[in-house]
């Protein structure tokens, strides 16, 4: 039959593929495609188009046990590159055996806001920070299914390209 994804297994991240930091949750982006409202002749009411390939401004939300090194650090106004990975586990529905798979959740983000939380004894501060995604991309197992940077009109998932003409016509 298949393999049935059940759940993530655990997950690290790091800035510049080495530097751990430590947060509990991480909030991904949604990728909502812009959309235009249309209407007029040749159209029985009104029709919601979404635009080839361009995205609404994507955030990523981070949270953190405590406040650290690595709040600061993603504070600093400039892009960061964070690599997400997690290990995600998976059941064989004939067999019923499980299996690992990898994804890889990359972005570059900048910083919008960082909360330090509280402070009280036996607890976490429960800080925060939520940044805006200037490009995002996503792999499963080593292969590369979505790719997201609007500064450079890429617009790929599984595999395509959707801003490649629009690329071309513009001389990009």
């Amino acid at each position: 039959m298949g393999k049935i994804d059940e759940f993530v297994v655990s997950y690290a991240m790091y800035e510049n593929g080495t530097e751990y930091m430590g947060t509990t949750e991480v909030t991904l982006p949604d990728l909502e495609f812009m959309t235009e409202e249309l209407s007029g002749a040749g159209i029985a009411g009104k029709v919601e188009e979404v635009i080839t390939g361009n995205m609404n401004a994507m955030t990523t939300t981070f949270n953190f046990r405590t406040v650290g090194k690595w709040t600061a650090r993603l504070l600093e106004p400039r892009v960061h590159n964070i690599d997400l990975r997690v290990a995600q586990q998976n059941m064989e529905t004939k067999d019923g055996t499980t299996s690992v798979s990898g994804l890889k959740h990359i972005m570059k983000i900048k910083p919008k806001k960082t909360a330090l939380g509280k402070v009280s004894a036996a607890t976490t501060s429960d800080a925060s920070g939520e940044y805006s995604v200037l490009y995002y991309a996503l792999y499963v197992d080593g292969v590369k299914v979505t790719e997201v940077d609007p500064l450079n009109f890429i617009c790929t998932i599984n595999g395509r390209d959707f801003l490649e003409e629009v690329r071309k016509a513009l001389g990009k």
